[in-house]
This record gives C-alpha cells, sequence and structure tokens, in this order.
C-alpha cells in the first residue's frame, strides 16, 4: 500500500462558527471532543446549538474516550475533491463512538478493514491541520 503524506495535501480548510470553534480547536490539540447536554445527558455530535433530542440549549463540551466501532465505510477512489486525488484511494467510515454518536472520519488502514472493526482515536495531520481520524486498535 501507498503511503501518502496527507499533510502535504493542499485542502481546503473547515467552516468554523461559534457553535463548532470548541471542536477544531481541541481538534488542533489531537483531541476529540463531543457535546453532552446538560438536561438529557445525551452525547451529540456534530456540534449544535440545541440537543435534538429534548431541544435543551444547556449543550457543554466532554473529551470523547476515542474508542468506537466501525458502522460502514467507503474506499474512495474518485475523490469528490481534487485535493484529495494524491492520496486516493483512501478509507472513509462511519464510526460510532463509545459515547452513542455516529461520525464521518478518515479510516487509516490497510486492505483488512471490516464493518464492526474496534476502531480508536489517531489524530492525523491533514493539510496542515490536525483532525480526528481512527485507526484500528491494537488489542
Amino acid at each position: 500500500m501507498m503511503t501518502i503524506d496527507l499533510d502535504g495535501l493542499a485542502l481546503p480548510g473547515p467552516t468554523i462558527t461559534a457553535v463548532t470553534a470548541p471542536f477544531w480547536q481541541a481538534a488542533a490539540l489531537g483531541k476529540l471532543i463531543i457535546q453532552r447536554c446538560g438536561d438529557c445527558r445525551s452525547y451529540v455530535f456534530y456540534p449544535r446549538a440545541l440537543c435534538p433530542r429534548c431541544w435543551s440549549s444547556r449543550l457543554g463540551w466532554v473529551e470523547a474516550s476515542g474508542r468506537g466501532t466501525l458502522k460502514s465505510y467507503s474506499r474512495i477512489h474518485k475523490p469528490g475533491h481534487p485535493a484529495w486525488e494524491p492520496a486516493a484511494p483512501y478509507i472513509v467510515g462511519l464510526v460510532e463512538l463509545e459515547e452513542s454518536p455516529t461520525m464521518l472520519s478518515f479510516i487509516h488502514a490497510a486492505e483488512n478493514i471490516a464493518i464492526g472493526d474496534c476502531l480508536e482515536l489517531s489524530p492525523t495531520r491533514f493539510g496542515g491541520r490536525t483532525l480526528p481520524a481512527f485507526r484500528k486498535t491494537t488489542d
């Protein structure tokens, strides 16, 4: 499998808003934070202003465990953005976090990836930014 310098990709940056800024700031430090509702105690991802379960505005930030399970994935051969072409083929997947939310993320994987695999956070430099990514656990 070819190794590509993901940090050298000329990728567009994320859209940062007042709601999403804490997530991106933590990601830059190699941390994965998600929201937790102060009323119903549900964990929430993607960042938003209201809890999707009880509509409370009492959402706070907590550090996620960084562990999850691969729910689905795609091996991308023809990227939707030309900046990703040097990295193709690469894998993106739906990761069900241990806390319960699901997030779409880059998956570091060889050919032996499978739905149901246990994953762990692997902060990775993409185009000059550190972002959450995942890899299979070693245990």
